[in-house]
């Protein structure tokens, strides 16, 4: 059932390139073009979009935070690092898992976590 779930989500980007590149190269993600100033994404596990803008979503700024799943975080680590991702929050254990926080091209923050 559907009805009153959150069903999409939609993140600032200055560079649609760069965000195809980086998202599609980790995480796989498939896009779709809506114009200029929308480019929507899918196999993500929610579908959203991005937004042409110049803001960045951090938790420093109060955004909220998209957090990941991955059976192999260091894995994930190094896929990001390698497409151009920065670590901004080196990994940490909390109760439950460990994770750490990236930002991709345009500056958004985002997460990783894991279980293992």
């Amino acid at each position: 059932m559907n009805h009153e779930k959150i069903n999409y989500v939609e993140l600032p980007a200055k560079d649609f390139e760069a965000t195809k590149t980086f998202f599609g190269e980790v995480f796989r993600w498939t896009f779709e073009d809506w114009g200029e100033e929308y480019l929507a994404f899918h196999n993500a596990g929610l579908d959203g979009g991005f937004y042409r803008s110049e803001l960045t979503s951090t938790t420093a700024a109060g955004a909220t935070l998209v957090v990941f799943y991955s059976e192999r975080l260091e894995e994930t680590q190094a896929k990001i690092e390698s497409a151009g991702g920065k670590i901004v929050l080196e990994t940490f254990e909390f109760p439950g898992g460990r994770r750490f926080h990236f930002s991709d091209p345009n500056g958004n923050e985002y997460s990783v976590w894991s279980d293992t």
